[in-house]
């Protein structure tokens, strides 16, 4: 399928010098469960990255951690020799333990294995975008960025980077790291729930960097509220679909990465995203995160 840019929901963002889709995939639910291990269906998996790129997908977002390693092989099997409008996105930061967790792993040494770990799995000579990992799974932590981010520039300078992200961090962060060099993203939480972030989005916004929500619908919960649902049924359509579309409309540089296993799935996140929502209907929304 020819999918053009002007047919995808929410159209297009610039990354540096990276033209991606706003609507993008995310791939941590290829992974076995918890993120850890191989899929269930393999060949599941291939179709789902495969049907993203027919469908115009041209930002996926991934990461050695998630498996570990089992999603960027995944994206290399599926999409390798990558197309030249499709763009990888990945982070590091983190690593993996026998439990599941995901201790923080940001020491420079740590960090340099990490990004050639990556451009291994998912067999590049550079990385699109690398996001830095901040904080722990709990959330973000007051903590200075400063030499881990200084290692990833370093690796830009190389050439084995081309642009640069911060994930899990606190707006502190943003302009520590802005401080430092460039950044085109902002990975972070936020939804229609978990609205913390607005003033961040707001100010990121005017300075032409995206801001990339995960968990967009929730998380490992879907987003439960009358005010969504109401809004979903006048319209006809579930509320997943008007989270995604919500967020497009919050702000033009919100990219959104939403993840699943399964073909159908993609295509009713895709079809919910071009979802034109009124004025009365994102009044009624915005009361969701201020309760």
């Amino acid at each position: 399928m020819d999918t053009h840019f002007s047919l995808l929901p929410g159209g297009t963002w610039t990354l540096g010098d990276l033209t991606v889709s706003r609507f993008g995939y995310g791939a941590m639910q290829l992974a076995g469960p918890w993120v850890m291990g191989p899929p269930a269906d393999r060949d599941g998996a291939i179709a789902v990255l495969r049907a993203a790129v027919e469908l115009g997908i041209t930002h996926i977002d991934t990461s050695d951690a998630y498996g570990p390693r089992v999603t960027n092989e995944l994206i290399r099997e599926a999409l390798s020799p990558y197309p030249s409008q499709v763009h990888i996105v990945t982070k590091v930061g983190a690593q993996r333990d026998e439990q599941g967790g995901w201790p923080t792993a940001r020491q420079p040494d740590q960090l340099r294995r990490q990004v050639d770990d990556n451009l291994e799995s998912l067999g590049l000579d550079a990385l699109d975008l690398v996001n830095l990992r901040l904080g722990t799974a709990d959330g973000p932590h007051t903590e200075s960025l400063a030499e881990a981010f200084e290692t990833l520039v370093d690796l830009q300078r190389q050439g084995v980077i081309r642009h640069l992200g911060v994930s899990n961090a606190t707006g502190e962060q943003v302009a520590e790291a802005q401080s430092i060099a460039p950044i085109v993203s902002v990975q972070n939480m936020y939804n229609l729930a978990h609205r913390s972030d607005d003033d961040l989005i707001d100010r990121l916004a005017a300075g032409g960097v995206a801001y990339v929500p995960f968990f967009p619908l929730g998380g490992f919960s879907p987003l439960q509220s009358s005010a969504l649902s109401g809004v979903a049924s006048r319209l006809g359509t579930s509320p997943m679909s008007v989270a995604l579309s919500w967020l497009l409309q919050r702000s033009p540089n919100i990219l959104l990465i939403p993840g699943t296993s399964s073909v159908a799935h993609l295509r009713e996140n895709f079809e919910g995203a071009a979802l034109s929502l009124s004025d009365d209907d994102l009044t009624e929304l915005d009361t969701i995160g201020r309760n």
